[in-house]
């Protein structure tokens, strides 16, 4: 992934930052350049090479009415397996290709004691970020701008693992969803330290469409334990795989984002990112 991607997201999310703080008074193209220190040309035409839209037409996606609309569209199917050969929409095939495995009672107990983990840094349209696999699959997906601090909370989620700093096959081909190159990519493994009910709810999440978006009760009455929404909520905060498990699409029942453990910027500017990418797509 481009470094470039990564200099340009902080740009986009200055002005998402801005828009949000400054919604009711509706802002205008000018107002919002001028707010990021950009012209306002140069901020429309960066705004939809990494967006693929408008900012105008992203800022509805960023509204809450949006996501209310969505929850109450797709609430009937949105935890529905997707687990099909042929999907007729290739943003779908994100849930095909992705599949869970826990670590084993030992690796969980002794905090990763005897797995050897390789970890890289790269790109991505939400900034920089770390990525961490076993020979299994990918175990760990943080966003961070600072690779110190990202390496040493990896190394603190296995305290007794063994780290080596090497890119590997496992991580170049996760990564490549962030293009959107959906044909192309090989089954992404996941290979998580988890509870059980973590694990369960990790595996929910992934059942959860590109694009769309569900809410921490609905999650729990997936697992058949609707009185479990909060619980849901702890184990969703604790997601160790950034996007690839796609926590950024629970939200609260009113159509607010609400937290997100790598900021809730980041998490409005996916949430609308892979909205607008769904609509040129049905376009």
């Amino acid at each position: 992934m481009k470094e470039q991607e990564s200099i340009d997201y902080e740009r986009i999310a200055a002005a998402i930052s801005y828009l949000n703080e400054n919604a009711k008074h509706q802002p205008s193209l000018a107002e919002v350049a001028d707010a990021v220190h950009l012209s306002p040309s140069h901020f429309q035409r960066l705004f939809v090479e990494w967006s693929g839209v408008s900012p105008k037409k992203f800022l509805q996606y960023l509204n809450i009415e949006h996501a209310k609309k969505l929850l109450k569209c797709e609430q009937a199917t949105l935890l529905e397996a997707t687990y099909e050969i042929g999907l007729s929409s290739t943003s779908r095939l994100h849930d095909l290709f992705i599949s869970i495995e826990g670590m084993t009672p030992g690796e969980f107990k002794n905090g990763g004691e005897g797995l050897a983990i390789n970890y890289s840094f790269a790109s991505s349209p939400f900034g920089k970020l770390i990525a961490a696999s076993t020979v299994k699959g990918i175990c760990y997906v943080a966003f961070d701008n600072d690779e110190g601090r990202a390496l040493i909370n990896l190394t603190a989620h296995f305290p007794h693992a063994k780290f080596r700093l090497q890119t590997d096959k496992l991580q170049q081909n996760a990564l490549r969803i962030f293009n959107q190159e959906w044909r192309s990519l090989d089954a992404i493994k996941l290979h998580l330290k988890g509870t059980q009910f973590q694990l369960k709810v990790w595996a929910s999440l992934l059942k959860i469409p590109f694009g769309n978006l569900t809410t921490y009760g609905s999650i729990a009455e997936d697992l058949d334990n609707p009185k479990a929404a909060r619980a849901v909520g702890t184990a969703i905060g604790n997601n160790p795989v950034a996007f690839l498990i796609p926590c950024h699409r629970v939200i609260q029942a009113n159509g607010s984002f609400g937290g997100y453990m790598w900021g809730t910027t980041r998490k409005s500017a996916i949430i609308a990112w892979e909205s607008s990418a769904l609509c040129r797509e049905k376009n």
